[in-house]
């Protein structure tokens, strides 16, 4: 297959499906009562359950370099957030590792110290290595590109450059909702080893339902890219059914409401109501 089809463009499936939402949403709530100074939102259990997907299907993150498929070390997740929560602010990429045993707490804390560290600026390698790559003209660009595909291509680049480049995931996550916009198919980076791409749209309220409070009952589409190389249609399928089985439903797949210490919790989450977000 890696021969067959040398790029993962070339290899892209594509897959949607709706997610109810009123089980999420009770979860939710829930959970920010318990914790309001850790509030989350879908985005959050969004996280967990894709987290949960790979851990029962490890195959389906695994990755294609120089024609020879790979397991991977870990699961890592990229995704965007605002430098600081307010309209107009710029979006830079978070890239971090999820354990299989933290709990849904501990990955709650972690993500929200994760972002406050890239929003203070903790977190700027990827910048510093961007600032001087554009220092260069455009041809040394492109022969300096070139020799990073060749080395990751041969296995030779270091491991500290991997674990800094937010390209070299497992999945990468578009949180479309914190946009106000509707999901998009997203193509792969042919850059980096992440063959999954993420794209969650904006909740909307069921025909029917309230606009908000308890009783409303929302749906969201989700809609994602594949590298067809790492994994046959059935097992991805698999996958993404466990993806929204605990996604609709987090406390049934075993996901508890805890209330976190307070010395252990920043006050940096986003809203966790969708519809109050600030539409672009």
């Amino acid at each position: 297959m890696p021969y067959l089809m040398q790029g993962r463009n070339e290899s892209a499936v594509f897959l949607e499906h709706e997610v109810s939402l009123p089980r999420t949403d009770a979860f939710i709530r829930a959970w920010n009562q318990a914790n309001p100074g850790l509030r989350i939102d879908v985005f959050h259990v969004a996280v967990w359950a894709l987290r949960s997907c790979l851990e029962r299907y490890p195959s389906t993150h695994r990755f294609v370099a120089g024609g020879r498929l790979y397991d991977r070390h870990g699961i890592w997740f990229s995704y965007a957030i605002k430098t600081k929560l307010e309209t107009g602010a710029p979006l830079i990429v978070v890239k971090r590792r999820f354990d299989l045993d933290e709990s849904f707490g501990t990955m709650v804390v972690g993500m929200h110290e994760t972002e406050a560290d890239y929003r203070a600026g903790k977190a700027k390698r990827v910048d510093q290595e961007l600032g001087l790559l554009l220092a260069f003209p455009g041809f040394v660009r492109r022969i300096l590109m070139r020799l990073v595909d060749l080395g990751d291509r041969l296995g030779m680049l270091p491991p500290s450059y991997i674990e800094n480049d937010p390209m070299y995931a497992s999945a990468f996550l578009a949180n479309m909702a914190s946009l106000g916009m509707p999901p998009v198919y997203h193509h792969l980076y042919e850059y980096g080893t992440a063959g999954i791409f993420g794209s969650l749209g904006r909740p909307t309220p069921e025909p029917g339902s309230p606009t908000s409070g308890p009783d409303r009952r929302r749906v969201m589409t989700v809609r994602w890219t594949f590298d067809e190389r790492v994994e046959d249609g059935l097992t991805t399928w698999y996958g993404t059914r466990r993806f929204r089985q605990v996604l609709e439903d987090p406390e049934g797949s075993g996901v508890a409401v805890e209330a976190i210490a307070p010395d252990a919790t920043r006050p940096v989450g986003e809203i966790v109501d969708d519809s109050a977000r600030s539409s672009p």
